[in-house]
């Protein structure tokens, strides 16, 4: 604390010697390391006596990112749900939370309409069950996915590497998918995805002992990552069997495949009335997103789309059509370092001792491309494939040095997180690389969240948007809607309006303009 405050200014005549934000930057970072320097004996002794407990370190490695991250809360509280995805993977916890996989049609779901949200057949969610499940718990249930991830990436590296490194593994898990990283950090998932990956690719090493349980694993994988993400589990699929080239099916692993299957059809089912339709697929029929694959022409709504609607349906179709398939390749390459610390880009060289390993990312990469989005989320199966290669890579340059700057990479920024004042870290942040947290409320929605919790009795919330309304969804409701304390329903008019507010005489009813700046809520008082 001391340092924090004494370079708390980064203009030169404002501290004492002069430093800039760069200067306290490297400082600091030199310091982490000398003293790791002078500890290392001490460090690597007692890695090594954990290594060999397998239990306690797995149930370590799960606890440490939780930790963290509550430790934090004083300065980054429960993260704040900021648009479609977020909105649309809660409404699926929530509607799992009430024993059930769908919600039945409101009859005003006209004033509803929100992005990746279905109203007809069914008021639900567009995504697959995997995160919805996860986000029955809220934000515990994403903490406790990243601690599952994290120790199991122990787990997964043991069958392939010494107990050191996979330790090592573990703990680089924890500083490059933990307290400080998106998939902590919202409800889009990914840390659920990078269990299935885990599983799969930990089961793989196991399988030539002829076990039942690696078996088993190895379905059980499968299967989160069918539930969760269907199209990248083929690719999981297909890079599994290039990797371990069984000699004989591993039909203990057919059992949770199977009970996966079961699980997508009987939601299909209660979502769209189909067995075999999806529910993001009826979107795509009815909204025309989420966009097609880029072989596949652009979807053509069927349904009349709200102002914001036809936005984003506007934007899904330009992503679609804007790269060719190589340029757009070439162009993600650079959301791949969001697997890896900056010094850890040595890892590549591992793809030499681990051929398959680079068969299978390279798998990924080619089939993911054909689809015009891209988010680190989407590959996430390969997480601990990329922690395999970076471990691999520093055992085989056996350079402490870069192990050691890892741990000052993760050790300042997460110090500065936790402790460094607040002009600090807003100096500091533009040097910050993939790390996502909350940084205030630029929205203005923790504000008017407040201001609505503090309201007495049930309440309902007219959202006008501006003309120059841009991609920030506000439009998002509880699976029960009528229960919920709050309405959030779109300005139709108001002679439209007067029916909503018919169907709901006892709530108070209020006008939000979130265009504003700041957003602005007012009691809402027809023409």
């Amino acid at each position: 604390m001391f340092l924090f405050h004494l370079f708390r200014s980064f203009l030169p005549l404002r501290n004492p010697i002069g430093f800039g934000a760069a200067d306290f930057l490297e400082f600091a970072v030199a310091a982490i390391l000398v003293l790791l320097a002078l500890g290392w004996r001490r460090i690597i002794a007692a890695a090594d006596a954990l290594a060999q407990r397998p239990r306690l370190s797995m149930a370590v490695l799960a606890v440490l990112p939780i930790a963290l991250r509550l430790a934090l809360l004083p300065h980054y509280p429960v993260p704040t749900p900021s648009g479609s995805d977020d909105f649309s993977y809660l409404l699926l916890g929530d509607t799992l939370r009430h024993f059930r996989l769908a919600n039945p049609v409101h009859p005003m779901h006209e004033f509803f309409e929100s992005i990746f949200v279905l109203q007809q057949p069914s008021y639900s969610s567009i995504f697959p069950l995997g995160q919805g499940i996860v986000l029955t718990l809220g934000w515990a249930g994403v903490l406790l996915s990243a601690g599952a991830f994290c120790g199991l990436t122990f787990w997964m590296l043991r069958g392939w590497t010494s107990p050191r490194w996979a330790l090592l593994g573990g703990l680089l898990a924890v500083a490059e998918f933990g307290p400080i990283c998106k998939w902590m950090n919202d409800y889009w998932g990914g840390s659920l995805s990078a269990c299935a990956g885990c599983l799969v690719f930990g089961a793989i090493p196991r399988l030539k002992t002829s076990s039942v349980w690696a078996e088993l694993l190895l379905g059980l994988g499968v299967a989160i990552q069918w539930i969760t993400r269907p199209f990248e589990c083929l690719l999981l699929v297909a890079a599994a069997g290039l990797m371990a080239r069984p000699r004989r099916i591993p039909y203990a692993a057919l059992i949770p495949m199977l009970f996966g299957g079961v699980i997508t059809l009987a939601h299909n089912h209660a979502v769209t009335n189909r067995w075999t339709t999806m529910p993001y697929m009826l979107s795509r029929q009815q909204y025309g997103v989420p966009a097609a694959f880029t072989f596949q022409p652009n979807p053509v709504p069927h349904i009349r789309l709200t102002a914001e609607q036809r936005m984003d349906y506007e934007a899904q179709n330009a992503a679609h059509d804007s790269q060719t398939y190589w340029p757009r390749l070439v162009s993600r390459l650079a959301i791949y370092r969001f697997f890896f610390l900056v010094p850890l880009f040595v890892a590549p060289l591992a793809f030499l001792r681990f051929p398959k390993v680079a068969i299978a990312v390279g798998l990924f990469a080619l089939g993911t491309n054909f689809y015009p989005y891209f988010y680190p989320h989407y590959i996430a199966a390969l997480a601990s494939l990329f922690l395999l290669l970076s471990v691999s890579a520093l055992e085989k340059l056996a350079i402490r040095e870069v192990v050691m700057l890892c741990a000052a990479h993760a050790v300042f920024w997460y110090g500065l997180h936790l402790a460094g004042p607040e002009e600090l870290r807003v100096a500091l942040m533009r040097y910050e690389n993939w790390d996502f947290i909350d940084y205030g409320d630029p929205e203005g929605r923790i504000a008017v969240n407040r201001q609505l919790d503090k309201l007495p009795g049930k309440q309902l919330v007219f959202v006008r948007y501006w003309p120059t309304h841009g991609f920030h969804e506000w439009i998002h409701n509880a699976a029960d809607i009528d229960s919920a304390k709050v309405v959030w329903a779109a300005d139709l008019g108001e002679e439209k309006d007067a029916a909503l507010r018919n169907y709901y005489p006892s709530r108070e009813a209020w006008l939000l303009e979130p265009d504003a700046r700041p957003p602005r809520l007012t009691r809402y008082r027809p023409e």
